[in-house]
């Protein structure tokens, strides 16, 4: 089905012309069409995309999207002039849009940020169960994603959600790691 692909390009143009998100449905709903289908595309070339597959899938693709936005937060809005981050958690939690602007981590940022970090951390917790239903080679590629994901919003919290100053990132020789350790789980 070409749905996937549809989905991917309505995502590029979803970025030319929506630079904020009101609320955090439409971050979904952004996700669901730039972060869903990568999951979609990969789970029917293993042919096992069905609905519960496809759900498991989805709340994965998409913890690894909103992980990618919180750790991109500065670049997203000093390149692009986006802001992922919906407005109506901002205005929860008492950040404007000039915290952003000013590089501003206050405690009110890291709670936003703690926030939405969590919420990542919950979808990779819904999502994992999708490792015991596809076949190993691809959950061990899953399984790699989802430690990158997680390791990811563990960086954010060891900056406390300064992504201002710091860019929560893995390292190339952890990654490295994981996969040599996967690769000889696999051989076992």
């Amino acid at each position: 089905t070409m749905a996937p692909f549809m989905k991917l390009i309505e995502a590029n143009r979803m970025d030319q012309r929506q630079p904020r998100y009101a609320a955090f449905t439409d971050v979904l709903h952004y996700c669901d069409h730039s972060a869903n289908p990568v999951g979609r595309i990969v789970l029917a070339l293993y042919d096992c995309d069905d609905a519960e597959r496809g759900k498991l899938s989805d709340a994965i693709c998409t913890a690894l999207q909103l992980a990618n936005f919180w750790q991109d937060v500065k670049g997203d809005y000093a390149e692009r002039g986006r802001i992922y981050i919906p407005q109506e958690d901002m205005k929860r939690f008492g950040v404007r849009e000039e915290n952003i602007a000013e590089g501003r981590a206050d405690e009110s940022w890291r709670a936003l940020m703690k926030f939405e970090a969590d919420r990542a951390a919950a979808l990779f917790d819904e999502g994992t169960p999708l490792l015991k239903l596809v076949p190993r080679r691809l959950a061990n590629e899953v399984r790699l994603f989802i430690k990158g994901g997680r390791a990811v919003l563990d960086g954010l919290r060891r900056i406390e959600y300064d992504v201002f100053r710091h860019r929560p990132t893995v390292p190339k020789w952890k990654k490295l790691l994981w996969a040599a350790q996967l690769g000889l789980s696999t051989l076992a």
